[in-house]
């Protein structure tokens, strides 16, 4: 089968590799879908991903699968079924970085292996593969893994309806805390970004927006909001960032570190912040808010077209020039087609 495979860092190709084998507890899927990511793909790509990578490796974690074979003790998914998060795992010398962008790949029936009593490390991390219903088009499907990584994470740290927040960062994660954030009823919420990203925070959700290249930026943000954010998410992870935001923190507010760009080298200096305050480190859970982002789906209150160009999805082979789009910003997020006919 094909896949893109990152060969070393900053070299990214299709390529031929072995199909992945199915056991007792696993599904074949035909991927059909898949989204590219900013975050880790790109950080995988030109080989600054904070968490090791062997190359090569097959790349993509936010795949969208079609079920065509099941194993011996699968029973909570069927032929047919769309299913989230399919990914081919390590396959003759390629590793997996979670193998989405392969043209197969395994979903684990992870319900039928833990009441089986199977090990918990066999299906675990599995259960990030959950079924899609069939009203959710596949392709607006690959959002799912992004909205329920920002959710979980977002609803963990604690805002809700009446809260203030502040968002930095204007990429697919960033603007996805701000569309959670509307959905969730909060009473403002600001994005810090880039100019031609205002109009997009806008129609996702955000009520006010500041061009991060503003002459004295953080002056400009108290000015307007001089009470201050009941919380603030640092979408982009750079080491000053969120430091230089603690002053907008109200006393007692919470602040997290979402993006990785500089994984474990940010600082915070506490003084900076206008009183006590919480750094939330509660991570997200995919699997445990699924069904709520299916919902909000079905409901209209996230629409995959702000984040993807649904009419123009590019092939497998197109793979660079979908990564390239998104580092040149014409896109938030490139969708790419995996199979020939994937509706």
């Amino acid at each position: 089968m094909k896949a893109a495979v990152v060969q070393q860092p900053g070299l990214l190709v299709v390529c031929e590799v072995p199909m992945p084998e199915v056991d007792d507890y696993h599904a074949l899927c035909e991927t059909l879908y898949a989204a590219t990511c900013s975050g880790t793909d790109l950080h995988i790509i030109k080989g600054r991903f904070p968490f090791g990578v062997d190359y090569p490796t097959i790349l993509g974690h936010e795949s969208v699968g079609r079920v065509i074979k099941v194993g011996a003790k699968v029973r909570n998914i069927k032929v047919g079924d769309i299913i989230s998060r399919v990914g081919t795992p390590s396959v003759g010398n390629y590793s997996s970085t979670w193998g989405g962008f392969a043209q197969f790949g395994l979903a684990c029936d992870h319900w039928a292996a833990r009441q089986d009593g199977r090990p918990r490390e066999e299906w675990y991390g599995d259960r990030r593969q959950q079924v899609v219903p069939p009203d959710i088009d596949p392709a607006h499907a690959t959002m799912i893994i992004t909205w329920r990584e920002t959710f979980s994470y977002i609803t963990r740290m604690g805002v809700a309806a009446g809260n203030s927040l502040l968002v930095i960062g204007s990429g697919g994660n960033g603007l996805s805390f701000a569309a959670h954030a509307a959905n969730l009823g909060c009473s403002s919420i600001v994005m810090i970004g880039n100019l031609h990203r205002r109009e997009l925070s806008r129609a996702v959700g955000a009520t006010d927006y500041f061009d991060y290249k503003t002459e004295a930026l953080h002056t400009a943000v108290k000015e307007a909001y001089p009470e201050g954010f009941d919380f603030i998410i640092d979408a982009v992870g750079k080491k000053a960032v969120l430091n230089a935001a603690l002053c907008h923190i109200k006393d007692g507010g919470t602040v997290g570190i979402y993006g990785v760009d500089d994984y474990g080298q940010c600082v915070l200096n506490p003084v900076n912040a206008r009183g006590t305050f919480t750094y939330f480190n509660g991570g997200y859970d995919e699997a445990e808010v699924h069904e709520q982002i299916v919902a909000f789906m079905q409901q209209g209150k996230l629409d995959a077209s702000f984040w993807l160009d649904l009419e123009k999805p590019f092939s497998l082979k197109e793979i660079t020039e979908a990564f390239a789009a998104v580092e040149q910003r014409k896109l938030v997020k490139a969708l790419v087609r995996i199979c020939e006919s994937p509706r």
